[in-house]
């Protein structure tokens, strides 16, 4: 049985092919990891981008074995012994995570949500969508843009990566629509398993993190020195120790909660 299970989620007009290098170490940790492809982006360019299906994607790259339906663990009494899920989103990916775990208690074990430090309303998500509609008219919808700012911020295999599953010129529209109707912040207080926020240092999204954090349960934050908004691109080594780090906890809660199991049942 693997350590656990990874699910990546890529950020807005990218792709699954932006994890290649965490899928790449994680399976040299025996930790099976799987990056989906959101719709309306990479193998799913041609679908329409809306939440219900979102979900629907992520959840099925979750797994199944939901607590109390056939094959899951709880069934045997004690759900820990069950491979831990870890869910990892950058950016729409992160915003995305943290409505999934809100929404759908007992399907992870932990939450690493990246480059989503804040809320998505207000004048900055306004000006955000009207710029993302002057670059939408360019000749090219703005592919060219986006390529040269990938060249100019990330390392040429970090371009190979992003833009490796092509880029989805028409979904910034929908995608911010979908954004700007969620609340992470009250999403945060409903979720119960821990929960990371990993920033770049220069992340331009990272204003509000300490609002986030105080928002939610039981979470840690992880500022990467150096590090811009694709985090996991810029800084992937970084980026992929603190997925580790994440699996590393996950384990230790599981096998603390198993050896007081041990102890309550020897002393019945």
């Amino acid at each position: 049985m693997p350590r656990a299970r990874v699910v990546l989620v890529h950020g807005i007009r990218t792709s699954a092919s932006m994890w290649r290098r965490q899928l790449a170490v994680l399976a040299r940790h025996d930790i099976e990891a799987v990056a989906v492809d959101l719709p309306g982006h990479g193998a799913r360019m041609d679908e329409p981008f809306g939440l219900d299906d979102a979900m629907r994607v992520i959840d099925e790259a979750v797994g199944s074995g939901r607590a109390g339906e056939p094959g899951s663990t709880i069934e045997r009494g004690d759900d820990w012994n069950r491979t831990p899920r870890l869910l990892v989103g950058l950016s729409l990916g992160g915003y995305l995570a943290i409505e999934y775990a809100a929404t759908h208690p007992g399907r992870i074990d932990g939450l690493v949500a990246a480059s989503c430090g804040t809320r998505p309303r207000g004048p900055g998500l306004a000006g955000y969508r009207r710029l993302a509609e002057l670059i939408g008219r360019l000749p090219d919808r703005g592919r060219g843009m986006n390529d040269l700012m990938a060249h100019l911020f990330l390392s040429p295999g970090a371009v190979a990566d992003v833009l490796g599953g092509g880029v989805a010129l028409e979904v910034m529209s929908p995608a911010l629509g979908v954004v700007g109707e969620l609340d992470p912040e009250a999403a945060l207080r409903r979720i119960e398993v821990p929960v990371w926020f990993v920033n770049g240092q220069f992340d331009h999204f990272r204003i509000e993190e300490r609002r986030m954090l105080r928002a939610a349960r039981d979470a840690r934050l992880v500022v990467v020195p150096g590090a811009t908004h694709l985090v996991s691109l810029a800084r992937p080594d970084e980026f992929t120790a603190a997925i580790l780090g994440a699996v590393a906890e996950l384990d230790l809660r599981a096998s603390r909660h198993r050896r007081r199991r041990r102890v309550g049942a020897a002393r019945e």
